[in-house]
């Protein structure tokens, strides 16, 4: 807003000006939190155990106490690493976050079946399972992505993969794998045979539904399904990223 001096010279009083800076002052506020505070985490959990998540939280406060243990990658079984890139993103080692093959053909079924396909790698899951709620929106799916180039920017291959193990559910109330391998077989995740490992990826689709112990017919299917693909990941040095 400007005004006029007794010679008639315009006079600025500087207020639209202030609100400008207050707003690029905003602007700039809003975006170190959007930036600056993903990065920051994501930063500290690449060498902190992450001490919780979304899911879990809201499991504790709606179901009551969880079963949940950090274990480190060299403590879980390598039999588990296999059977879960054979399970859930065999092209883990060799994609940057986004596996665009699957994407496609998941769509192109989507359209087609009332069955939903998903498509998402293990390090999509690892950034949603971490950082996220549980709610299907595309606000979500966007920080979902958000986070999944952060994570590959940010973290080894090897890092994200024992992330996604030890947090991940895994059963009602049982997040990880340690604590999954208790639960269901009542062993350490180090001690898991390939059979159990293989199992125990089976489930990951629907863990609250399907069951490792005394799978049905599906799960028992789907197990003997992973197994093979366990050989395949040997032999083509699927997990080579992980380095063990």
């Amino acid at each position: 807003m400007t005004g006029t001096s007794s010679t008639g010279q315009p006079i600025d009083n500087g207020r639209p000006r202030a609100r400008g800076i207050r707003w690029a002052r905003l602007l700039i506020y809003v975006l170190a939190v959007l930036v600056g505070l993903p990065v920051g985490l994501v930063l500290i959990y690449r060498v902190v155990p992450p001490p919780t998540t979304p899911l879990a939280i809201v499991t504790r406060l709606t179901s009551g106490p969880i079963a949940k243990q950090w274990m480190p990658l060299d403590r879980i079984s390598p039999y588990l690493v296999k059977a879960v890139i054979a399970s859930e993103d065999d092209k883990f080692c060799t994609h940057h976050g986004f596996d665009w093959q699957a994407i496609d053909k998941a769509m192109a079924q989507n359209q087609k079946s009332r069955t939903l396909r998903g498509a998402s790698t293990i390090s999509q899951q690892t950034a949603k399972n971490l950082f996220l709620p549980t709610s299907r929106t595309w606000v979500r799916k966007g920080f979902e992505a958000y986070f999944t180039v952060l994570l590959e920017t940010l973290w080894p291959k090897r890092r994200i993969l024992e992330v996604y193990l030890n947090v991940v559910e895994w059963g009602p109330q049982t997040f990880g794998a340690e604590a999954a391998s208790k639960m269901d077989f009542g062993k350490p995740a180090a001690a898991l045979n390939a059979r159990e490992a293989a199992r125990l990826a089976a489930i990951l689709p629907n863990p609250k539904l399907w069951h490792a112990v005394n799978p049905g017919p599906y799960v028992a299917g789907r197990t003997d399904d992973i197994a093979l693909r366990m050989g395949e990941v040997t032999r083509d040095h699927l997990d080579s990223c992980i380095g063990r």
